[in-house]
């Protein structure tokens, strides 16, 4: 993984991704980055806790920071306090996140340094990024979380089922489900049928939703004592 060749590519909204060619793969969907990532993890999932002050999240694959983006900006506006954990065993380089576009797009242009400080802020320590908005991040393997009863809500934005099927196991299901407080929610772009069953062999209660554009589903999932 940590070898494969990295390429920016223009999706329709026009914010860039990364694109993996000997994988045939991509970090965010081509019908738009930010609008996925706004519609996956924002509104079904960040959004359910708009009530909450403070709101633990973990992101499983922090890829080109965009998720983490998105929710420090949500903090802001909304007032809420975010203590955010990413998970990445190959993360990206400088000389690819710092073309990346996203501030522009999301009306942030003199934020830029808020996005950059979130990939350069060091790794395995918590930081500070904003006074709303905290960032931990582990340079780990999915499997190696050993957080139980942590968090309220999970990102998971591994790789497609295609790809790495083994990041979407009832194994890694059950790690995500010990990670979570009773209650929490994991949320997904994935909506394949395998993937809602390894869910629910985890513990979970699952249902699917409508997707982001260019996609029919998408999967929550919630942890019941």
């Amino acid at each position: 993984m940590s070898k494969l060749k990295r390429e920016l590519l223009r999706t329709q909204d026009g914010s860039l991704t990364i694109h993996l060619p000997e994988w045939n793969e991509s970090y965010h969907s081509k019908h738009g980055a930010i609008q996925e990532a706004c519609h996956v993890f924002i509104k079904n999932g960040l959004d359910f806790f708009v009530h909450q002050k403070e709101v633990n999240i973990l992101e499983i694959g922090f890829g080109t920071g965009l998720n983490a983006f998105i929710t420090l900006l949500e903090s802001q506006n909304r007032n809420q306090k975010i203590n955010y954990t990413a998970v990445d065993a190959f993360p990206i380089e400088a000389e690819i996140y710092e073309k990346l576009n996203f501030h522009e797009l999301l009306q942030a242009v003199g934020k830029q340094n808020l996005f950059l400080a979130l990939h350069q802020s060091p790794w395995e320590q918590k930081q500070e990024i904003i006074s709303s908005f905290s960032l931990v991040k582990n340079k780990i393997r999915f499997e190696e979380i050993s957080s139980e009863n942590q968090f309220d809500l999970i990102y998971f934005d591994a790789f497609g089922f295609r790809v790495q099927p083994e990041l979407w196991s009832v194994e890694i299901f059950q790690t995500m489900y010990k990670a979570l407080k009773n209650e929490g929610m994991l949320t997904t772009y994935a909506a394949r049928g395998i993937i809602t069953n390894n869910l629910k062999k985890s513990g979970f209660q699952v249902k699917k939703t409508n997707g982001p554009i260019g996609k029919r589903e998408m999967t929550i999932a919630v942890k019941k004592a």
